[in-house]
Parts: C-alpha cells; structure tokens; sequence
C-alpha cells in the first residue's frame, strides 16, 4: 500500500472563510480554485508549475483547525488497513473516505490522480506539516496508529519528548507531527519551516496575521480567521532541523 500524495487541510469556520483564503494563498503564492462540494464549502490552493498540496474547508461549527488527505491508488484498501488498526470510518463517498483516527484526529483517503511536483519556498517558508496536538490519554495509541498505518514513512520521537514525527519518502508535501499535550483536548494546526522566523512572523503581520506565543524552535500565531499555526526554525527545503 503506497501513499502517492498528501494534502494539507486548513479547516476553517465559513463566517471568517474569505479571510482565511485571502491569507493562506497569499502565504503559498497560489490562487483559489473553483469551489466545490455541497455547500460549495471546498476549495484548492493551486500553485503554479507544481501540484497543488493545501486545500481549505468552510466548516458550519466549531473553531475549525486542520487534517490530512491520503492519495493512494487504492482507496478501499488504505481505508480497510485504517479500519483494522483502530480508526472508524466517518463517511464512505467510494472514491473518498472520510476516517477518524482512535485518538478522534479526522483524515481522508482519496484517490490519486498523478500529483508527483511538489511546490516550492515561497519567501523563505514553505506550508509542510499538519501537527495533531493529543491529550496524554491517547498519545500512545495515536502514535502506534499512524506509525503502522503510514507504511514506508520514517516514524521516530522528535527533538523534545512530548513530540513524534511521522516523516513521508522524498517528495511528497505534507508530513505528520504528533504532539502530547497535557490536557485532554484534541486539536490540530498548520505548520510552515522558515529560513528566517522573524521576518516570516512580520510578513504574515502585516497579511493580518497575530503573534500568538513564542518558544524555543517555534513561534505561535493566528491567521485573520481566528486559526491558530506556527513557524518552526525547521528547514523549509528539506523539513528537517538544521545541523
């Protein structure tokens, strides 16, 4: 079973949705696509001369936040080995599954359709990540979960213990992180690597975004539709923390 392609979701609520579309392509250089689903409530960041690997979602309740899309040339078979390792499926569309992890962390498998260029930095930054913050009572079965269900990523602990990184093969977009919290809510946010932290957080500012909170290795913020993300000191080329 091989994941072919990820997506980064921005879930975001649909009274502030054109503002956070406003910012996060301004962010990715892209450009909005048309606008599908039911309530037409779906959208595409494209980039030009690269795959798209960020898309957004108007979302009716809630504050929002983010997941991941799977592309994988077997949808049935992605969500089944999901299904057996202790995930739930939330909605069954054939072509699309929607899946909710054992931790309750929502994500989709999709099928792939040939995406294979990856965008490139955008102004020193570059969208790669979706972090899954998980209170301290499922923390190990989400670890165990996606480690065994991303077959072929490198699962290992992160640079400080509360963290686990589940990092993809060359060439696909968007990795995991996965993050104990010591409360028991489940949340998840947006991560961005930047050469440059600082001069990211002041462009962003300046595009209406809100500094949040800072800690060693990343900076908190909130786009203008009240999401939160970070800016992690992480190479945005490779995604790695520089040597």
């Amino acid at each position: 079973m091989s994941i072919r392609w990820t997506y980064a979701f921005a879930d975001r609520p649909r009274a502030a949705f054109g503002a956070a579309c406003d910012f996060w392509t301004a962010v990715t250089a892209t450009r909005l696509s048309e606008p599908r689903g039911e309530h037409a409530e779906f959208v595409t960041l494209l980039p030009d001369g690269a795959d798209a690997c960020v898309k957004a979602q108007a979302v009716g309740s809630g504050p929002g936040g983010a997941h991941l899309d799977f592309c994988v040339d077997d949808v049935r078979e992605f969500a089944d080995a999901a299904v057996r390792l202790g995930a739930r499926v939330v909605r069954d569309l054939d072509a699309l599954v929607v899946l909710r992890s054992p931790g309750g962390q929502v994500f989709c498998a999709g099928l792939w359709r040939g995406q294979s260029s990856r965008p490139g930095v955008v102004r020193g930054s570059r969208l790669d990540q979706v972090c899954v913050d998980v209170p301290p009572s499922a923390y190990s079965a989400e670890v165990a979960f996606w480690s065994g269900l991303l077959t072929g990523w490198e699962s290992r602990p992160g640079a400080l213990p509360e963290f686990h990184v589940v990092e993809p093969p060359p060439g696909l977009p968007v990795r995991l992180l996965l993050q104990r919290l010591g409360t028991e809510r489940r949340v998840a946010h947006l991560d961005l690597p930047c050469a440059d932290v600082g001069a990211t957080r002041a462009w962003h500012e300046a595009l209406g975004a809100e500094f949040v909170a800072g800690f060693p290795g990343w900076t908190v913020m909130r786009d203008p539709a009240g999401g939160t993300y970070c800016l992690t000191s992480r190479a945005p080329e490779t995604g790695r923390p520089r040597v």
